[in-house]
């Protein structure tokens, strides 16, 4: 997977290269450098998962970060934003956040309402639920994803059912949050958010044991 994404961004490059004016280029390859930076976090040496939060952001590669963080910069004012360029944006802000408490959650809000904008679809909603959580309280985000959950493409999607675990742990409702959790982890079709799931079902069922004893 790395040198596929390596050959990725060595492509969009050569794209920008060309057409360098392009600002949603110039976007794509601002993300691309953004999300790859994260990498070497993502993975513990057994292959599970490793969510943002508990990242060691040390691993994370800073020019990439640096050369992300620029490219966006100089496109956004030029006021032609697109969605590349959004969820560039979106990347640079957790990026330059020292810690997940440290990340600018009203920003990232912000960025997600412009996106549903300019291109509407039900993983930009799930996402700014999450931001809508952050920033004015889980119950806020549950509503949003209450919503969601009449969208065909979403009821059934793993996804759905881990960002309302998360957000109903940050309510309290830790039994809730395990039963989702693990109906996510069944949902899941990669055997590595499977584990992470299930892990995350088991240690909320184990508390709220502990508080039930």
């Amino acid at each position: 997977m790395p040198a596929l994404s390596q050959e990725a961004i060595r492509l969009t490059r050569w794209l920008y290269r060309l057409l360098p004016e392009d600002s949603e280029v110039a976007g794509l390859l601002a993300l691309m450098l953004l999300t790859d930076a994260r990498r070497p976090a993502r993975t513990r040496p057994d292959g599970s998962l490793v969510p943002l939060a508990e990242q060691d952001r040390q691993l994370w590669d800073r020019e990439q970060i640096a050369e992300g963080t620029a490219l966006v910069s100089s496109v956004l004012p030029r006021g032609e934003a697109g969605p590349y360029q959004l969820q560039a944006a979106i990347a640079a802000v957790h990026d330059e956040a020292a810690t997940m408490a440290d990340t600018d959650w009203p920003q990232i809000l912000s960025l997600y309402d412009l996106l549903e904008l300019f291109a509407p679809n039900p993983f930009t909603t799930l996402n700014r639920a999450v931001a809508m959580g952050m920033v004015h309280g889980p119950e806020a985000g549950l509503r949003v994803l209450a919503e969601l959950a009449a969208d065909k493409r979403m009821a059934r999607h793993h996804r759905l059912l881990a960002a309302r675990a998360h957000l109903r742990e940050l309510a309290g409702d830790e039994s809730a949050a395990a039963a989702d959790y693990l109906e996510a982890a069944r949902r899941a079709t990669s055997l590595p958010e499977r584990r992470y799931l299930a892990v995350q079902a088991a240690r909320l069922e184990a508390a709220a044991a502990r508080q039930a004893g």
